[in-house]
């Protein structure tokens, strides 16, 4: 019967010593070894395990297995591929000597990426690292996140799924790189989880039906809901609390409205007396037929920048 090599195989964003009850029957029934001291093999030696540190080398391993029936390699942070390939082919070629197994001790969590943005951020702005980013502020920050924004929207407008996830990922780098920055204020420091903890929070406290079993009958009732949440928690004085100001006026104009009509708050348009009045009353009718004024606005805009462009390239006219 020939030898097992088991390769161990283990998330590296995971505590260490966190396996399946598989992994962690084969590393205390057989020998481990490993091609560098880890957290992994530290917590394995605790456990009672036998762990050696082994160059990286098929020949290497299969010596140092000897008569033994089967032995464990557990791979590095980056999985050991090269030393996996070398293996692998040497087995291929010489089938006899053992026979390769491949065991995930442990899975990246869904999200878990998240955690290695996080830790490169913290490298560019910790001492050493990226001198632009560590010289920001919130404030200089402030225009990159518009512009990322209004470029994921973009790709959203275009349908441009490919696009999509990089230009979100700049927004989410931004998020990042604000979090760790405050992590670094003299006073009122906080950092990422304070922005993920309340995140979490908010979205269970404002989704009752998904997480405290209140019963709804439909998607109105649903949104209800989750203003009639936030109205508690914010405790705002009036139904224009909370409006981005620093938004595009015909965005700002049209929020304002739907927030003064759903808040049942009885005060005219004023009279169309100048440019302002008018844009404004103009909005208003807009929402009145069901039309998204800023929508529609983009879609002229770029309607006449595709006249422009058809009128450029025609030549002259003879």
């Amino acid at each position: 019967m020939s030898k097992r090599i088991i390769l161990l195989v283990t998330s590296p964003r995971l505590p260490a010593g966190l396996l399946t009850a598989e992994a962690w029957d084969a590393v205390r029934a057989y020998p481990v070894f490993a091609a560098a001291e880890s957290e992994q093999a530290t917590a394995l030696r605790v456990a009672g395990a036998a762990v050696t540190v082994l160059d990286s080398d098929a020949q290497g391993l299969l010596d140092a297995i000897g008569d033994r029936p089967a032995a464990v390699w557990l791979a590095g942070p980056g999985g050991d591929q090269d030393f996996a390939r070398q293996l692998g082919l040497r087995l291929a070629r010489e089938p006899g000597l053992a026979e390769l197994e491949l065991m995930y001790g442990s899975w990246d969590p869904p999200g878990a990426r998240l955690l290695d943005a996080v830790a490169v951020m913290d490298r560019l702005v910790s001492p050493g690292g990226d001198p632009w980013k560590r010289a920001q502020t919130h404030q200089s920050l402030a225009p990159y996140l518009l512009e990322e924004s209004y470029e994921a929207y973009d790709a959203i407008v275009a349908d441009d799924q490919a696009a999509l996830p990089e230009e979100l990922g700049d927004v989410l780098l931004q998020v990042v790189l604000h979090a760790r920055l405050a992590e670094d204020r003299p006073e009122g420091a906080w950092n990422i989880d304070d922005v993920a903890g309340g995140l979490v929070d908010k979205m269970v406290r404002r989704n009752p039906h998904v997480f405290a079993g209140e019963q709804v009958s439909d998607i109105e009732e649903i949104t209800a809901n989750w203003e009639r949440i936030k109205q508690a928690e914010k405790s705002r004085d009036s139904v224009l609390d909370g409006v981005a100001l620093s938004q595009p006026a015909l965005a700002l104009a049209a929020k304002m409205l739907h927030r003064v009509r759903r808040g049942g708050v009885g005060v005219p348009l004023p009279e169309a007396v100048d440019l302002g009045s008018s844009l404004l009353n103009v909005v208003a009718e807009a929402q009145a037929a069901g039309l998204d004024p800023e929508a529609e606005l983009r879609r002229a805009a770029l309607a006449y920048a595709d006249a422009v462009r058809a009128a450029e390239n025609v030549g002259p006219s003879e």
